[in-house]
């Protein structure tokens, strides 16, 4: 482990104001550099073509200087609402960069999450994704800290925004009651947008061409608007066309994204900004390939098989307003305002198929005893609006001789879905022989009707503290209320919660620090049980411990972390139907607990070596015992690493690998009354990356992704979605 600090030392001056003497290299940073068989160094300027070695001579160590080329970032406020390091935060929190995106090539917030550590991922076909984190799906999503609702049972392309537009993306793992209020306690994904913040004329210009006729094409320019440069602008535009290792599928997107920055004075600077996305996906799918025959014998397709006709799409769109305002006072005391307007549409055609069909005569039967129905054309169109507005203060105070900070904060929320669908079911005369299977022609379809028209509004306020206790010893208290109301087509449900926070963070020595942090868990459902009524709200206590590490100020992180979480009420589903309607039904289950054990180390190991590798184990479990969310991995661990060749520094090259175990799910056979045990046996992913610096300002770059070639799938259970082959993209970057 890296828990271990090398001989060599040097100083700086410590959190307490105390100068003292520091671990300056940890032993994984030896270990690897002599591995690699290059000196360990410090973080010179990334356009120095020359390494320099490590002076022991104080805190003119350049490392203690954050660079913009990093895996890690000096300090978030993703958990607590408080800016704090990494080892001053009481969770587990992972950062992906704007460069480890640019080295990943990790292009959307799929992308991003499915590199993420501890995060894994069910697709049921047209990136209709959905994440998961230590056995809960997240639902917990925010933009520049201020939470967005979604809806997991509707796709509108929440995870495919492009992230061109971000600066980098924060995850906090585990429950986030005190800064998302209602919610999954599995993980909270905060996007952080780019800002107007160049008082110089600057850009970057990307292209990218790859396997199945991709194309990528993206500008981020920003410059000052006024001649002194209180105000500035930035855009960003992109176009991408992409093909698919799936026959006839193909994805089109365009976004483009603006922001103006204004400086009314020294302390105030006021923010109005345009975000606009639109994902056309034709020949979309929904579902996957049928796991089994009607024999109980697994099938074996073609990974470029898929069951779309080519009448099917999903078309995404979103439209977002944002303003800010941010105000410093005198007295260090920081007040921000942010509001925001969003409209996403959704408009989509598809097919899907869900039976068992003989090996030999194509001949089909559902999944359902008693049922002639083996699957389902849908034409669905939805329309989300939401507004949402946050206030928050923070800053310093003193309190018996010591010095303390403080966060509060109103948030509030207000989301309209509406759903209109039409659709027609597949009998076994229908489909036919399947094994035959073709161009299902479009169906008449019938007027739409409406299928959902729900109103949320989400109220709260919140306050949390970090409480100086001793110079060692930090606590941080708080507590977030919270009035959710939701207006369905079937009821009127109002509830309301104080969901309490408690961490407390000791300083072992100025390298290592030891932590714990309790929070309750609060989550209304709008699931429905088979008389239609809905479930109660899930509620639950999350536990987390560990142990962080933290080097060159905070450019080099560690965390290892113990965590259990208790939930009551949580819904889940057996497959049967409401009555009365086509909605599979859900069950409260009480006792569930998931329990496990988690590691990341993260940022630059030397100036020429950045890497993150995360490990995750844990163990779901439901009230009665049995395994919950079997579909998703229980161990993983992911590796990314980039390395600039000290003798020749115009020469990046890396890669990572990302393993997970065996997935499984038993589903109902053929007869209704045997199981059938589907599974995905535990797989290694590979990729490599390498880029070369051609002049100061053009850099051009390789990455393969899948570099064996594995076969997996992503949608464990009756139905079979293959992940992306091997595949190789190609690109050029020009900065100015």
């Amino acid at each position: 482990m890296i828990m271990f600090a090398a001989s060599c030392s040097a100083r700086r001056v410590s959190r307490t104001g105390r100068l003292t003497r520091m671990p300056a290299l940890s032993l994984l940073s030896v270990v690897i550099a002599a591995a690699l068989q290059v000196p360990v160094s410090t973080a010179a300027d990334s356009d120095n073509s020359q390494s320099t070695t490590l002076v022991v001579t104080g805190s003119e160590n350049s490392m203690d200087t954050p660079k913009s080329a990093d895996y890690a970032v000096p300090v978030t406020r993703a958990a607590t609402g408080l800016a704090l390091t990494n080892r001053d935060t009481p969770q587990s929190v992972s950062v992906i960069t704007q460069q480890r995106m640019q080295d990943q090539q990790l292009e959307t917030l799929n992308d991003v999450l499915n590199n993420t550590t501890g995060l894994s991922e069910s697709n049921s076909g047209a990136n209709r994704s959905n994440f998961y984190s230590r056995g809960f799906m997240v639902d917990n999503y925010q933009v520049d800290g201020v939470p967005v609702l979604v809806d997991s049972s509707w796709n509108l392309g929440d995870t495919l925004s492009d992230t061109a537009i971000y600066q980098r993306v924060d995850v906090v793992r585990g429950a986030t009651g005190l800064m998302t209020g209602a919610g999954s306690p599995a993980a909270s994904v905060d996007m952080v947008t780019k800002q107007a913040d160049s008082k110089t004329f600057t850009g970057d210009l990307n292209t990218s061409y790859g396997s199945w006729g991709n194309q990528r094409y993206v500008a981020d320019l920003s410059g000052p608007l006024s001649e002194s440069g209180n105000v500035r602008g930035r855009v960003v535009a992109g176009y991408q066309h992409s093909g698919s290792w799936l026959d006839d599928y193909h994805t089109q997107k365009k976004f483009l994204y603006g922001v103006v920055d204004a400086d009314l004075n020294d302390a105030t600077t006021v923010s109005l900004g345009y975000d606009y996305e639109e994902t056309h996906v034709n020949g979309a799918t929904w579902g996957g390939l049928p796991t089994f025959y009607r024999d109980g014998s697994k099938t074996d397709y073609a990974r470029s098989t898929h069951l779309a006709p080519d009448w099917a799409y999903n078309d995404v769109q979103s439209k977002r307003v944002f303003a800010g305002l941010k105000h410093n006072f005198a007295n260090g005391w920081q007040f921000t305002l942010n509001g925001s307007h969003t409209e996403a549409t959704m408009d989509s055609k598809l097919l899907y198929i869900d039976g068992y069909f003989d090996k030999n005569t194509g001949v089909g039967i559902g999944p359902y005893a008693g049922y002639d129905l083996l699957g389902g054309t849908g034409y669905n169109t939805a329309k989300r609006r939401e507004n949402a507005a946050s206030a928050v203060l923070n800053g310093n105070y003193e309190l018996f001789g010591r010095q303390h900070e403080l966060m509060t904060g109103v948030t509030y929320i207000r989301q309209n879905n509406r759903y209109y669908s039409a659709y027609t079911n597949l009998t076994s005369a229908d489909v036919g022989d399947f094994n035959d299977w073709g161009n299902y022609p479009e169906p008449d379809w019938d007027p739409q009707t409406l299928a959902g028209d729900d109103t949320i509004h989400q109220k709260s306020a919140y306050l949390a503290t970090r409480i100086s206790l001793a110079d060692p010893l930090h606590m941080i208290l708080g507590a977030r209320y919270t009035r959710y109301t939701a207006d369905t087509m079937t009821e009127n449900m109002v509830k309301n919660n104080i969901t309490p926070y408690a961490g407390l963070v000791y300083d072992i020595n100025d390298t290592y620090s030891a932590y714990a942090s309790y929070t309750s868990i609060f989550k209304p459902q709008t699931y429905r049980n088979a008389d239609g009524a809905y479930l109660n709200p899930v509620t639950g206590k999350s536990y987390e411990t560990g142990l962080k590490g933290d080097w060159f100020n905070s450019r080099l992180t560690a965390t290892l972390s113990l965590f259990r979480m208790e939930q009551d009420h949580l819904g889940a589903t057996d497959y049967a139907l409401v009555k009365g309607s086509n909605d599979y039904a859900y069950y409260e289950q009480n006792g569930t607990v998931s329990r496990g054990v988690e590691f990341e180390v993260n940022g630059a190991v030397t100036d020429n070596l950045q890497m993150t590798f995360g490990a995750t184990r844990y163990i779901a479990k439901d009230g009665s015992g049995a395994a919950l969310n079997p579909t998703q991995p229980q161990t993983s661990f992911k590796l990314f690493t980039s390395y600039r060749l000290p003798v020749w520094q115009d020469l990046t090259v890396g890669g990572g690998i990302n393993w997970q175990n065996h997935t499984w799910d038993s589903v109902a056979g053929p007869d209704g009354a045997t199981n059938l045990y589907a599974d995905q046996g535990s797989y290694a992913l590979v990729d490599l990356f390498s880029r070369y610096r051609v002049t100061r300002n053009l850099s051009v770059q390789a990455n393969l992704n899948n570099l064996f070639d594995k076969t997996y799938n992503i949608d464990v259970g009756r139905n079979t979605v293959y992940g992306e082959p091997r595949n190789i993209s190609v690109s050029a970057s020009y900065h100015f």
